[in-house]
């Protein structure tokens, strides 16, 4: 029986990972351009290299953690262990040395791929916790719901107070260096809350599944087993896509405000006595309407299934996202409407995705005997990354191409650039996991008959 505080707990856990994900995702591209001082071209590179390497370094830390074995458990030990170097590296992924412009990229390099790697050592084990906290899919539908209404619970905190608190540090400077002061304050305070909810998912947490092998399987024959898993295959590819949709609007969003809708010409909304900008409320309220998807998300894929509750989401998505690049810089109501309806779709696929890598592990386990939990969901991992890191690496060079400058007024093209970064370029990713989804073969019937075969096969051990 999973109880309300595991559940809690288990939410927390990706309220702290999202804090971060949601900074890389909506605020390092345009960190490291206009305030760190690095050229567009230059990070779309960096964030390249950098997260195609991590993304591959994700398997490894599956196949470690799905070999650990300690009186926490196997995935649990972790949160406890890697929480703190977490939140320190994060901290210093935001700050700028006073280094030459050549050294400050080294540092970029340095700092970005450590972050990326303590990410996976947490990330990764923390995501397959979702397996082996219950062997039923409902259980695991419900999990992954809570897991995605804190994740976004903790992007939409983060996202509406980090530029007021950017602002609150610097003074409200536009001056450079007070600028970079501010960046770095502001995400201590966001480290320190990502530290505290990892480390009390570790707390409340349980894991019960135990595999119907006792005596973990060689790494080769999970690899086998992984590579045949026709299910996974296709949901890497949906991943990878349906990140290059999220990536790329989300990168673009500072830059769409601050040189196309020009947002300091309507100056700050002041709520509660804290003022806020438009990219900062645009940015909570796609959070807000994430989890609204998220809620969703789950009695819409019990009725209907979640393949088509999963495809009709990324239709809809990719159809507003093509209307959204005929909006005007200052119709904010259609801006903001837009936003709402696309973030909805976009928060209900996610934890469609997270449910239906658990129950790929369930299918590798009925065909083989072997359960990888940790290379799977670490597959999971990996497809988030690498659909990041082609949608992020693109941006930055199809900045650079459209003619971007930092901080100087943007000619046409470039502008032209911008809104399609939030429309058209979103709306093929869109399209490609749609179509992926769509050979998805495993139906609510075959995985309840799969359940009910692995827990008579576990209960004859």
């Amino acid at each position: 029986m999973i109880t309300l505080k595991e559940k809690l707990g288990y939410g927390f856990g990706d309220a702290a990972s999202s804090m971060f994900w949601k900074l890389f995702g909506m605020y390092l591209l345009f960190f490291y351009t206009d305030v760190f001082g690095m050229e567009a071209a230059a990070v779309g590179t960096m964030f390249l290299i950098t997260r195609v390497w991590d993304s591959l370094f994700d398997p490894v830390v599956g196949v470690i953690a799905d070999r650990t074995e300690t009186r926490w458990g196997k995935f649990r030990p972790y949160l406890l262990f890697l929480a703190i170097p977490f939140a320190v590296i994060g901290v210093f992924t935001f700050f700028t040395p006073a280094f030459p412009s050549a050294d400050k990229v080294i540092y970029a390099y340095i700092t970005y791929s450590l972050m990326m790697i303590v990410y996976s050592g947490i990330n990764v084990p923390y995501a397959s916790l979702l397996g082996v906290m219950s062997p039923d899919p409902k259980d695991r539908n419900v999990l992954s719901t809570y897991r995605m209404a804190f994740a976004y619970i903790g992007s939409f905190v983060t996202l509406l107070l980090f530029m007021p608190m950017v602002n609150y540090f610097s003074g409200n400077s536009k001056v450079i260096e007070d600028q970079q002061h501010g960046w770095f304050m502001a995400v201590i305070v966001i480290a320190i809350a990502c530290a505290v909810l990892f480390l009390l998912c570790f707390a409340f947490t349980k894991e019960r599944v135990k595999p119907i092998r006792q005596k973990q399987a060689p790494l080769k024959d999970d690899l086998k087993d992984l590579l045949r898993n026709r299910p996974w295959w296709i949901l890497l590819g949906a991943g990878v896509s349906a990140l290059i949709f999220n990536s790329i609007r989300d990168g673009a969003t500072i830059y769409y405000f601050k040189y196309y809708v020009e947002e300091d010409l309507f100056g700050t909304v002041n709520i509660l006595n804290i003022p806020f900008v438009l990219s900062g409320l645009y940015l909570a309220l796609g959070q807000a309407a994430n989890l609204l998807g998220v809620i969703l998300a789950a009695p819409v894929s019990n009725r209907i299934g979640k393949r088509y509750t999963y495809m009709g989401a990324m239709a809809i998505a990719m159809v507003l996202s093509i209307v959204f690049y005929g909006l005007g810089s200052h119709g904010l109501a259609l801006i903001f409407s837009l936003q709402a309806l696309i973030s909805i779709c976009a928060g209900s696929i996610f934890p469609l995705l997270w449910s239906m890598y658990a129950d790929c592990a369930d299918y590798s386990e009925y065909k083989t005997g072997n359960r990888a939990t940790g290379l799977i969901f670490s597959s999971s991992s990996m497809s988030q990354k690498l659909g990041w890191a082609i949608g992020t690496a693109m941006t930055g060079w199809l900045l650079a191409y459209f003619g971007f400058e930092a901080n100087q007024v943007q000619n046409a093209e470039t502008i032209s650039g911008i809104k399609m970064f939030m429309s058209i370029f979103p709306a093929v990713g869109a399209a490609l996991s749609v179509i992926f989804i769509y050979f998805y073969p495993l139906t609510e019937k075959g995985l309840k008959a799969i359940t009910t075969e692995l827990v008579k096969r576990r209960h004859q051990l």
